[in-house]
C-alpha cells in the first residue's frame, strides 16, 4: 500500500510517502514561505526522491488539524482534490496524535511502563492545544482520545494533565516544549517523581502515515466529500464576529 502522508498544520510543515509503515522519503521545510507555494515544490522534491506518480498512491494520510487555520486549509483542499481525481480514500490524522504517537513508539522499543501521554502544540494568543492520550493495557498498540482536543492556557493544560493522570507521572510531549516552563510543570507534579517535558520532531509526515496505514488497516477511511478541518477553535475571522 503505497502511502502519501502531509502535514501543513505549522510552519514546520512535511511530507512523506510510505509503503505500508515503511518509509520511502520524506521532505520538511521550516520557513516563512506560504504553504500555497512550497507545498507543491516540497511534493515535487519527494515525488523525485522516491520515484512516484500521484496516480500511483493508495491512500492519502493529512493533518487535519489542529494548527494553522490557511496551513490547515491548503493541505486538506490538495489532498480533497487528488482523492476525487484519483478516487482514493484518505486517512484524517490528528497532528496531536501524531506527537502522541512519537512517545508511545519510543516506550514501545524500550518497555517502558505509562498510563497517559498529554501532547500538546503552540496555538498562538498565549494559548496551546492540549490532548490526553491513554493506552489502557501493556499490549495496547493503539491509543485512545480521553475527552476532546483543547485550546487552553499553559496552567489548564497541566491541571487537564493532573486529573487525568491516575497514579502515575503523564508523558508531556511537544515540537515546542518551551511552551511549559520548568516552574509549571515541576509545580503540578504530585506523584513522587518529576515531570519531565519530552522533545517530539516537529517533522510529523513519516508517523502520520504510519498511522495513515493503521487507520487503512482498520477501515478507518473517509472520502474527498467526508474530510473537513479539525480547528479546535474558531478563526481570527469567527472570534471578531462572535465579539462585535
Amino acid at each position: 500500500m503505497l502511502i502519501l502522508a502531509i502535514d501543513t498544520s505549522a510552519r514546520a510543515g512535511s511530507v512523506a510517502v510510505l509503503r505500508d509503515r515503511h518509509l520511502l522519503a520524506s521532505v520538511s521545510s521550516l520557513e516563512l514561505t506560504p504553504y500555497d507555494n512550497r507545498l507543491f515544490r516540497d511534493i515535487d522534491d519527494l515525488q523525485n526522491r522516491a520515484n512516484f506518480a500521484i496516480q500511483d498512491v493508495d491512500v492519502f494520510a493529512v493533518v487535519v488539524g489542529p494548527g494553522s487555520f490557511t496551513g490547515l486549509r491548503i493541505g486538506l483542499t490538495a489532498v480533497k482534490a487528488w482523492a476525487e481525481i484519483y478516487q482514493r480514500p484518505i486517512a484524517a490524522i490528528s497532528g496531536l496524535e501524531a506527537i502522541a504517537s512519537q512517545a508511545h513508539a519510543k516506550r514501545s522499543q524500550t518497555r517502558e511502563p505509562y498510563t497517559v501521554i498529554a501532547p500538546f502544540q503552540d496555538a498562538r494568543r498565549g494559548q496551546i492545544f492540549g490532548a490526553i492520550y491513554r493506552r489502557n493495557g501493556p499490549e495496547t498498540a493503539k491509543l485512545e482520545l480521553v475527552g476532546e482536543e483543547n485550546t487552553l492556557s499553559a496552567v489548564e493544560f497541566l491541571a487537564l494533565v493532573t486529573r487525568n493522570a491516575g497514579q502515575s507521572a503523564p508523558i508531556l510531549i511537544s515540537p515546542t516544549p518551551g511552551l511549559l516552563s520548568d516552574v509549571q510543570v515541576q509545580s503540578a507534579g504530585s506523584f513522587g517523581e518529576p515531570w519531565v517535558v519530552e522533545a517530539a520532531s516537529p517533522v510529523l509526515a513519516p508517523i502520520i502515515g504510519q498511522l495513515g496505514f493503521d487507520r487503512a488497516e482498520r477501515g478507518e477511511l473517509v472520502d474527498s466529500l467526508l474530510l473537513d478541518a479539525s480547528y479546535v477553535r474558531r478563526t481570527d475571522a469567527e472570534s471578531s464576529w462572535k465579539d462585535s
